[in-house]
């Protein structure tokens, strides 16, 4: 009986892997932007763009471009030259920190954990691709996707790890180990001379002979 399956054909292509993502890139926000213009008004679209490793690296970037493609392209480049480095403690922030930029105003604190991320929009976003797994974060100030996401790098960018931190304790030790103060070898002082003093010589009393 004939063997009545076709012959598999083999490809002659290599198969090409996908190469693994080094940054965890994420959109924030796609705006179409105007320019007014002698024959009319020519559109381009603008992308604000945020990259982070997941391992206390973080960048954020904003370009245009004539599509979206270009410009979301454009803004992760710009993203990747402006990475910062963050210092976490344990997964969480390790102060209380707030900065702001414009009319936005970020508050960010530390949290336990398995709290999570308490935070929404633009905010967790950034909180995520940073590496940090549980803050607690409030936006006191204006809602603008742009200035809230960079209040949210400075507020990160500023944080100060835990051993670097002026304490009570540290102020103790510097205090108990004062520096050594070398002293100089100081030459003799010289005798001071005593001055002397000129008297006067009190005039001898006239004696007078009385007469016999």
């Amino acid at each position: 009986m004939a063997d009545t399956q076709a012959p598999q054909r083999r490809s002659r292509r290599p198969e090409i892997q996908p190469e693994e993502k080094q940054f965890d890139e994420r959109t924030l926000h796609i705006d179409r932007v105007a320019r007014v213009v002698k024959g009319g008004r020519r559109f381009r679209f603008r992308a604000l763009i945020v990259v982070g490793d997941r391992k206390h690296k973080v960048g954020i970037g904003m370009a245009k471009g004539a599509d979206v493609t270009a410009a979301i392209n454009k803004a992760t480049e710009v993203a990747k030259k402006n990475m910062v480095t963050i210092s976490l403690y344990k997964g969480t922030l390790p102060h209380e920190v707030d900065a702001k930029v414009s009319g936005a105003h970020i508050l960010l604190k530390p949290a336990s954990a398995g709290t999570g991320l308490i935070a929404g929009g633009a905010i967790r976003t950034i909180l995520e691709v940073a590496g940090v797994k549980d803050a607690l974060s409030k936006s006191l100030g204006s809602s603008n996707k742009a200035n809230t996401a960079y209040a949210t790098l400075m507020a990160l960018e500023s944080l100060v790890p835990a051993n670097k931190w002026v304490t009570q304790i540290n102020k103790t030790k510097a205090a108990k180990s004062p520096k050594k103060v070398v002293a100089k070898a100081m030459p003799a002082e010289k005798p001071v001379p005593e001055k002397k003093v000129a008297t006067k010589a009190t005039p001898k009393a006239k004696t007078t002979k009385k007469k016999a």
